[in-house]
């Protein structure tokens, strides 16, 4: 746990061990959501419909902290900066996957506290990234992600250098809201009226109440408009844990408490990791979940990815 716990807070290799393959491989191999278990298995609200561990050839593959599943693709940003792009599986085997650099300001990130990306959205043709220690927001145009630009909001400029934007949603009508991860009590959220990595952009500051012990890592929008926020919590005595809740909307009003309802845990002896990626997607009728954990590059961590139906 130790090992886990470093791995966690370490900052992500700097130096590669290699050069990148010509070919960039991800295996999946199924996993139940509990050893021993059959398939369509509760856990609270959702109902499990499959998973893998992912492993790849490519060193730079790993870290996830944010994912966009979409049709049979699914985009995937690393808390390391690189930007990874492969098809959604059906089973077992190997699959081809696309890796590049997450490029913000004048290039190529170059150490941790360039690359550090937390949070994704994509909107069409459009998506924007938010970098955890430069506290900012940058926006791209698909599918080539070329870069529009950036900026850091005054509103963030206080949070600490670890503690967001861990997770970003963007609202039909076009306002966003940005969470820090906090420190495991209530955490400033920011509602932004339009695009936040608009230089100038301001923000109303609300609060988000994770479940007791928890920490927001990422967030989205459900079918019927309301939030779902996927936390985490990582102890010496319990391991790796998280929890999925669900929050309304909330009004544009300053100081406004978001206190969302939980509806499933994760815990040992089911399949959890350190899990930071959630996406949801419809699928003959059903609203399908999807996430994702981050194996900080240690070897003792998975990459999962873990598919449900919610039946909320």
């Amino acid at each position: 746990m130790a090992l886990l716990l470093l791995g966690t807070f370490a900052p992500i290799r700097i130096t590669p061990p290699a050069p990148p393959p010509l070919v960039s491989l991800i295996d999946f191999q199924p996993v139940p959501v509990e050893a021993g278990r059959p398939g369509d298995v509760s856990v609270g609200k959702l109902v499990f419909l499959a998973g893998w561990n992912m492993e790849s050839n490519d060193w730079r593959f790993g870290g996830i902290s944010a994912m966009h599943v979409e049709g049979d693709r699914v985009i995937a940003v690393s808390d390391s900066g690189w930007l990874v792009r492969f098809p959604v599986p059906s089973g077992a085997g190997t699959r081809r996957a696309s890796v590049q650099p997450v490029r913000t300001g004048s290039g190529a990130p170059v150490n941790k506290a360039q690359r550090d990306v937390e949070s994704l959205i994509v909107n069409g043709r459009t998506a924007w990234v938010g970098l955890e220690r430069q506290n900012g927001v940058w926006r791209f145009a698909l599918p080539e992600w070329r870069e529009l630009g950036g900026g850091r909001p005054a509103a963030m400029r206080q949070w600490e250098e670890n503690n967001g934007p861990e997770a970003m949603v963007r609202l039909p009508d076009g306002r966003f809201i940005v969470f820090s991860e906090g420190d495991g009590g209530t955490t400033d959220v920011l509602m932004f009226p339009g695009d936040p990595s608009v230089p100038g952009a301001r923000a109303l500051r609300m609060r988000y109440r994770p479940p007791a012990g928890y920490r927001i890592t990422d967030a989205t929008l459900l079918p019927d408009g309301r939030l779902l926020l996927l936390n985490r919590r990582i102890s010496f005595v319990s391991g790796m844990k998280a929890k999925l809740a669900i929050a309304p909307v909330p009004p544009p009003r300053a100081g406004f408490l978001i206190q969302p309802q939980e509806i499933a845990a994760f815990a040992p002896p089911l399949t959890v990791d350190n899990m930071e990626a959630v996406s949801v997607t419809r699928e003959n009728g059903r609203t399908i979940v999807w996430l994702a954990s981050d194996d900080n590059y240690m070897p003792l961590q998975r990459s999962l990815l873990l598919k449900f139906a919610l039946e909320a």
